[in-house]
């Protein structure tokens, strides 16, 4: 028991270890990038509300998917394949199976970002919803959207998002493998859509997420809001009427008209207020 344990300290020591330098590099990255290309010009990220709340969602929140991801990874193949091994569970998932692990990696990668995308789309839009709106509002509550905002996800939305739609996929028999650079790539796009940056992207706005097309997302409903649901790919908003993108004007005002508790404590708790 005590060496599970430890294992288990050492697992997500690590894990911090690995997001330190990643919130680095995005760090330094957004403060020169937004420093010449400010879609709100202000308060540099660092000096922003709320700052402890955000830093303290990019160490927790992962961690939290991680584990859950693991957890319902084995759960599902127990369940459903009646796979109890380790030595099962890693013949299992590690090269995929069925049809869809017979592919070449790059193609699971790419059924893989598809799908999830679509997925997300409407559980994105399924959060919006008077009854989900409360787990999904934690993540609009930021007033100074900034690239450090990204990680602001209630632990309910992330399991009923980025996570089950892991889970599907991954049970489905597209490999793990794909998450190895896939990971990565939804770290950065996230921030990248997040951070405080003019940029459109031209004529490739309808073809992947950028700062302007997700920063109309987190407005209110009176300037603009209700839109862009996409997570990459802005073509599922243009398919299902929710794309909106007004020529030469960029959005002001973020947030959520039902005041946030700005600790992270008092924002978990927040769902479940009367």
């Amino acid at each position: 028991m005590l060496a599970e344990i430890v294992a288990v300290i050492h697992s997500i020591g690590a894990t911090v270890v690995r997001l330190l330098p990643i919130l680095l590099v995005l760090g330094a990255v957004f403060a020169v990038l937004s420093y010449f290309w400010a879609c709100n010009p202000g308060r540099p990220w660092w000096r922003k509300r709320e700052l402890v709340t955000d830093l303290t969602y990019w160490f927790i929140i992962p961690l939290f998917a991680r584990y859950l991801r693991i957890g319902l990874l084995v759960l599902g193949a127990a369940w459903l394949f009646g796979i109890n091994t380790p030595e099962g569970l890693v013949a299992f998932y590690d090269d995929g199976r069925g049809p869809l692990g017979q592919l070449p990696l790059w193609a699971q990668a790419a059924i893989f970002l598809i799908a999830s995308d679509v997925m997300m789309y409407w559980l994105h839009r399924g959060f919006h919803r008077p009854t989900m709106w409360r787990y999904h509002a934690v993540h609009h509550s930021s007033e100074d959207l900034d690239w450090i905002s990204a990680a602001r996800f209630h632990p309910v939305n992330i399991f009923l998002g980025g996570v089950l739609t892991d889970v599907v996929l991954l049970l489905a028999g597209i490999s793990p493998n794909v998450l190895v650079f896939l990971g990565p790539f939804t770290i950065a796009h996230s921030a990248f859509v997040h951070a405080n940056l003019n940029w459109t992207l031209g004529p490739f706005k309808y073809v992947i997420a950028g700062p302007v097309f997700h920063r109309w997302h987190h407005t209110t409903v009176a300037h603009g809001g209700e839109k862009n649901f996409a997570s990459t790919f802005p073509v599922l908003d243009l398919m299902f009427g929710t794309f909106y993108m007004p020529k030469d004007k960029v959005p002001a005002v973020y947030g959520v008209a039902d005041p946030m508790p700005p600790s992270f404590g008092a924002q978990m708790l927040y769902p479940f207020r009367r």
